[in-house]
């Protein structure tokens, strides 16, 4: 874990309630190793604000993190509101990310809603090791849909689907899966805990889940993310948020 400055260089809205934050380092505290953010998470402090807000990496270039994020709450709302410029403390280097050599060379990525952003670090990363890549991302409505293009710049092929069938494919995204049939030897998936149960009950093989839970201390200390697990409860800011799905007790 590494606790650090960041500048915000840009905090612009993707969709409906939906922002891009690309926070610059200005300042550690502590020095640490590289920091490998594929499918981990960051720990913003939210002036105000007792508990800090997890949110996933979606991209990182030169030391700049990209965070996408959905107002739900007044923390949230804060964080909309926060101007180009301004300093916010962040732990970085939390949870355990996707395991890129687990796939031999076709990946499947699926996500749904805000569970797309950490998949597209993990899409930059599997292509520049040569595989293929092919995503399916699931969203409500077409106003909802963030991150298309970004996808399409890296993915070898990418299929969107709306539940009220306002763009791409009509339906959940187990629906474009089921008619799609896309080649895959690993699949790795983001989302609403309801999809990715879905996800993983549609398609057959080995995969990674990355979890969502409500957090505390965001570093294993509190416990107040544990879930029940096959080996047991365990953390999904410490053990995960990516989890094996033979680990899942769904």
């Amino acid at each position: 874990m590494i606790k650090a400055l960041y500048t915000v260089i840009e905090n612009t809205p993707l969709a409906v309630k939906t922002f891009r934050m690309v926070l610059e380092p200005t300042l550690s505290f502590r020095s640490g190793g590289e920091i490998s953010p594929r499918g981990e998470f960051v720990h913003i402090a939210v002036p105000g604000f007792y508990l800090r807000r997890p949110l996933s990496v979606c991209d990182c270039e030169d030391g700049k993190l990209t965070v996408v994020y959905k107002v739900v709450g007044e923390g949230t709302k804060v964080l909309s509101e926060t101007r180009v410029g301004t300093v916010l403390e962040v732990l970085t280097g939390l949870g355990r990310g996707f395991d890129l050599d687990a796939c031999r060379q076709d990946a499947l990525l699926v996500g749904g809603g805000l569970g797309v952003p950490p998949l597209y670090l993990l899409a930059k990363e599997l292509k520049a090791r040569g595989k293929k890549v092919r995503a399916v991302l699931g969203f409500n409505k077409a106003d909802e849909i963030i991150l298309a293009e970004e996808f399409r710049s890296v993915c070898d092929e990418v299929v969107i689907s709306t539940a009220d069938g306002s763009f791409g494919v009509k339906g959940f995204v187990t629906d474009a899966l089921k008619a799609l049939c896309p080649p895959y030897d690993y699949y790795y998936t983001c989302g609403p805990m309801v999809m990715m149960r879905a996800v993983c009950a549609t398609l057959e093989g080995p995969g990674e889940a990355s979890l969502e839970e409500r957090m505390g201390c965001g570093a294993g200390f509190c416990y107040g993310c544990s879930i029940e697990t096959k080996n047991g409860p365990r953390r999904v800011c410490k053990d995960g948020p990516v989890f094996k799905m033979e680990e899942l007790a769904w």
